[in-house]
């Protein structure tokens, strides 16, 4: 029943990063400065941020399966849109739609994920649903770039269009109908009191401070490696050690909590110490520092994932699950965009080590300031 949700998840990650990492090579045409590229990477981002938590919502109500469908479809939609125009207002208009149609089908997957899952196995769900979108982040510049070259961006395009329709499908066979749950009313208030509990709160932004790790090393790792004077193909395994450190990690981290070996406030905080700690390696110069920082990252990053996602999904009504998955991958978006300006800001005043080392400082206090709040509820 959960396979195609995976697929789903998979598909959002392949679909982000195998056109964001092959824009500017790909698109020669549409892609005439560095300021139209970064309008068509925030595009996506954008719509992502903007309406996840309205999707979240509307799963809610009316069923979490249509959202999924729909979602996958417009998918389909959009991708297939450049794949026959061809042409740059087109590429705008799909990479829009393609970031609408993930904020409807990326937390209609998760919600799908709680709901279709045991209370006890949500480790075990939420562990293989963040092995699969790994999986697609890892794969997405590889196979993107290979498509690219064999076919250009319209090659692309059309295998996520087919990728799509290959979900959609399989979902709507395998996935049962999942009947919206009676609601309370429910008033702004109340939705910012619920947002505001630390209960939310706290693995929330552990998410959002694991993925702002995760954002960074992958995009500021292969720059300490050029520094250091290392190759394009060396940098390029280091990010490879960093995402196959968190898929492999992700679905242990799920059975663990699952079995009792592991709590959801000691894989958060070892996550995030881990995550800063990696960080703190990248500091170091040479290949030492890139694999340390890269390994550390991935492996804390992977803990924080799947235990946040339980930990939401076991504190939320399960009437209201999407909503607040939607409300986590904002959180989770902000983070995404968050650690590189971050780390960017801080480096364009000072150095990238320094920038590194903000970031490790804020990770590192996480956990305390989680505490405090946790102790102030009670």
């Amino acid at each position: 029943m959960t396979a195609p949700l995976y697929a789903a998840g998979f598909t959002t990650a392949f679909g982000a990063h195998g056109i964001a990492a092959n824009l500017g090579a790909g698109s020669g045409d549409a892609v005439t400065s560095l300021l139209v590229l970064g309008g068509l990477l925030a595009l996506y981002d954008g719509a992502e941020v903007v309406l996840k938590p309205l999707f979240g919502t509307v799963a809610d109500r009316i069923g979490a399966r249509p959202v999924l469908l729909g979602g996958l479809a417009a998918f389909a939609v959009a991708s297939a849109l450049y794949a026959l125009a061809d042409s740059p207002g087109w590429l705008w208009a799909a990479r829009l739609g393609q970031g609408a149609a993930a904020s409807a089908f990326s937390p209609a997957a998760s919600a799908l994920v709680a709901r279709l899952s045991p209370a006890a196995g949500h480790g075990r769900a939420f562990g293989s649903y963040g092995f699969h979108k790994s999986v697609g982040y890892t794969l997405g510049p590889l196979l993107g770039g290979v498509l690219v070259w064999a076919g250009g961006l319209r090659l692309l395009f059309t295998v996520l269009a087919v990728l799509g329709v290959a979900v959609a499908v399989w979902a709507l066979v395998v996935v049962p109908v999942v009947p919206p749950l009676p609601r309370a009313r429910q008033t702004l208030l109340d939705l910012a009191r619920r947002l505001a509990d630390p209960v939310f709160l706290v693995p929330a932004a552990a998410l959002a401070g694991a993925t702002a790790a995760l954002s960074v090393g992958v995009g500021f790792l292969p720059v300490s490696g050029a520094a250091a004077g290392l190759g394009t193909v060396a940098t390029g395994a280091a990010v490879s050690v960093l995402a196959a450190c968190a898929a492999v990690v992700q679905p242990r981290a799920g059975r663990a909590l699952d079995a009792g070996r592991l709590t959801v406030r000691g894989g958060l905080t070892a996550g995030l110490l881990l995550a800063a700690a990696g960080l703190g390696g990248a500091m170091l110069p040479g290949l030492a520092g890139v694999l340390l920082g890269a390994a550390l990252i991935g492996v804390g990053t992977g803990l924080v994932t799947p235990l946040g996602f339980a930990a939401l999904a076991a504190s939320t009504p399960r009437e209201r699950l999407g909503q607040t998955m939607g409300a986590a991958e904002l959180g989770r978006e902000l983070g995404d965009a968050g650690g590189p300006l971050l780390v960017a800001g801080v480096a364009a005043a000072a150095t990238l080590t320094y920038g590194y080392g903000v970031l490790a400082v804020l990770l590192a206090c996480g956990p305390v300031l989680a505490a405090g709040l946790l102790r102030r509820r009670g």
